[in-house]
């Protein structure tokens, strides 16, 4: 008889470890649960965060009636470039620059945006823009080491003002924003290649 307490003792310590194994193998189970939803919301928010900062660099910003452009391209190309805005405000460009100066026929956006890179700011304007206007531009730009004008067909507004990734739309010449805009720009400083070349590229200004 003695040894029927011994076997009872024996049958609670088996049940007692095996509810301690249980309990360790929910444990387990628990923790990898909770560890798979905190790498599943650590890639949520990962993902949040990458696509608006995307959206941040890609999409125009407009601030002020200036529009700015990012991510832009500065590879040069051969030939024809289909840019996303009129005149375009950066992307790839020829080789050669546009010279600096006061021009009367339209130049080609490839190389008008070389000079874009190099610091130049570029005005852009309406063939039709009444002749006043006109000179108005002219004089704005004269005398300006990195300042180009040039008409360009199929504006979005009758002036346009450009440098590398901002871009400001104008429906007078005379509109003050266009001077505040060209004393911002004149030295050619905010430019990813600051103060490069203007001159001895293409094209022969006034």
């Amino acid at each position: 008889m003695a040894s029927k307490p011994s076997k009872d003792a024996e049958r609670r310590a088996r049940l007692e470890a095996l509810r301690r194994e249980e309990s360790k193998r929910r444990q387990r189970r628990l923790y990898a649960i909770l560890g798979s939803a905190v790498a599943v919301a650590l890639v949520v928010v990962f993902g949040i965060v990458w696509f608006a900062s995307r959206d941040d660099n890609d999409t125009p910003a407009v601030d002020e009636g200036r529009t700015s452009y990012f991510n832009l391209s500065r590879d040069h190309v051969e030939g024809a470039v289909r840019y996303d805005q009129t005149p375009p405000a950066g992307g790839e460009h020829s080789a050669q620059w546009q010279n600096c100066g006061i021009y009367t026929s339209p130049v080609l956006n490839e190389n008008a945006v070389h000079s874009l890179e190099h610091g130049a700011f570029w005005i852009t304007y309406q063939p039709d823009l009444p002749a006043d206007q006109v000179k108005t531009l002219q004089d704005d730009v004269r005398d300006q080491p990195y300042g180009l004008l040039s008409p360009s067909p199929d504006l979005p507004t009758p002036v346009v003002a450009t440098v590398w990734g901002t871009q400001l739309r104008l429906q007078d010449a005379s509109d003050p924003k266009l001077a505040a805009f060209i004393d911002e720009y004149a030295d050619a400083t905010k430019a990813p290649e600051p103060r490069g070349e203007c001159t001895g590229g293409v094209g022969t200004p006034q």
